[in-house]
């Protein structure tokens, strides 16, 4: 049997793995499944059609798989689902999906997400991203991997944010970021690169020279976004070794629907 405090009110329905330790006063619903050594703090909230991976820490106070705030939504089980190794702070609120879009909202691994957080229905959030105390996710947002979010981020509804980009304290994000770039600001700036990011994550120097130029093609020529996205492309064959990182932009850009903060 997993670890359930004797305050802890867990329907008999729902999947623990015997490792699960599960804290005071906390509710689990019918359709939760929680897997080994996940750790779910006092006063926590889990409902809706939950599934929750290996290793993760919830803290106390939060409310996760609740229904969602789509008015359009009438009690259809649509889904949450986190992944592994993630982090999750006091006063975080969690989401499921709506049948408008996927029906599910979805959270990868090893995410640090920080207190008072709010993540929408139908978002998609990769791995290891940096979400900070009180960042707010609208419905449909989708985050690449390794996306920090500064505190008090408010992000519009179907934004698209890139891999490795990271958005400063307090800023409106209302257009897609593309990755690598650093971001802040209401209006919203694109202040250059993220490159201590980068660094950090062992960028070599001609990947961040690559990132460099790209920047450069769309914010600093002048050009229109499609005859950036050309030269974009090009630097492929100029710079072997930032292919994947030439093909990630090129992707984004092909793939942006809210125009790109510029």
């Amino acid at each position: 049997m997993a670890n359930i405090h004797p305050t802890a009110i867990v329907d008999p329905q729902a999947e623990l793995d015997e490792s699960v330790v599960i804290g005071a006063y906390t509710l689990v619903g019918p359709h939760v499944k929680i897997a080994a050594g996940t750790t779910v703090g006092p006063h926590v909230v889990i409902e809706g059609h939950t599934t929750i991976g290996r290793d993760n820490r919830i803290f106390q106070f939060g409310s996760i798989g609740a229904a969602n705030q789509d008015k359009k939504y009438q009690g259809e089980p649509t889904e949450l689902v986190i992944g592994d190794r993630n982090t999750i702070r006091e006063f975080v609120t969690l989401h499921v999906g709506t049948v408008q879009d996927k029906a599910v909202t979805r959270i990868g691994d090893d995410n640090w997400i920080m207190a008072y957080t709010h993540i929408a229905h139908d978002c998609v959030v990769g791995s290891h991203t940096t979400l900070a105390n009180n960042a707010t996710l609208a419905g449909h947002v989708e985050l690449g991997d390794w996306v920090t979010v500064g505190g008090l981020t408010g992000i519009h509804q179907f934004v698209k944010v890139g891999a490795h980009a990271m958005l400063g304290f307090a800023s409106a994000v209302s257009q897609d970021i593309p990755p690598y770039m650093l971001v802040d600001g209401n209006p919203l700036a694109v202040r250059g690169i993220n490159a201590v990011g980068l660094r950090r994550r062992d960028f070599s120097n001609e990947r961040i020279a690559a990132v460099k130029q790209m920047h450069k093609l769309l914010y600093r020529e002048g050009r229109t976004l499609e005859s950036a996205r050309e030269a974009i492309a090009a630097l492929a064959q100029a710079t072997p070794e930032a292919s994947a990182d030439v093909a990630l932009m090129g992707a984004f850009l092909a793939g942006a629907t809210r125009g790109i903060a510029r």
